[in-house]
C-alpha cells in the first residue's frame, strides 16, 4: 500500500512541474495548493532534495523546483523514494533478507509477477502524462 508520505510526494513533483516556469516555488505556496501542511512538507521536501529530485534555495525567491525536465520523472522513482522498495512481499524486497524456502517456494512466482507489474506499471507514467491525462472514456 502508497502511504499518504509517497502519494504526497507525487503530488508535490506533479505541483512543481506544473509551476516550473516560475522557478524556486515557495513551500507555502506548495502547502497552500496542495492541502499539505507545511511541517509535513519539510519532511517530503527533505527526502525529495536528498534523493536528488529536486533543489530547494533559501532566502529570498528560495523555493523548490524541480532538478530535470518534467517528463524525465516517473511516478515510480518518485514514490520508490519516498517509500523504500516496492516490494509486495519481504523475500523479493532485496538482499538484507534472505528466505529460507525461496528455492521451494511456490508461491515466489506469483509476488515476482505482480511485483513487475507493478514496477513496470509505475515506471511508465511520466510527470508529464500525469499532467496531461488523456480524457476518460464516455459513460453511455
Amino acid at each position: 500500500m502508497i502511504s499518504t508520505k509517497g502519494r504526497y510526494g507525487l503530488r508535490v513533483m506533479l505541483d512543481l512541474a506544473e509551476h516550473s516556469e516560475a522557478g524556486f516555488v515557495p513551500l507555502k505556496d506548495i502547502a497552500e495548493r496542495q492541502g499539505i501542511s507545511k511541517k509535513y512538507l519539510e519532511i517530503i521536501m527533505r527526502d525529495l532534495v536528498s534523493g536528488g529530485l529536486v533543489a530547494g534555495a533559501s532566502g529570498k525567491g528560495g523555493g523548490y523546483r524541480l532538478c530535470r525536465e518534467p517528463g524525465d520523472y516517473t511516478a515510480g522513482e518518485i514514490i520508490e523514494r519516498m517509500e523504500g522498495t516496492l516490494a509486495s512481499v519481504a523475500c523479493l524486497a532485496g538482499e538484507r533478507f534472505v528466505c529460507p524456502r525461496r528455492d521451494t517456494c511456490e508461491t515466489l512466482p506469483l509476488w515476482t509477477e505482480l511485483d513487475a507489474l507493478v514496477r513496470d506499471f509505475l515506471y511508465s507514467k511520466r510527470l508529464t502524462a500525469l499532467l496531461n491525462p488523456p480524457e476518460a472514456p464516455q459513460q453511455l
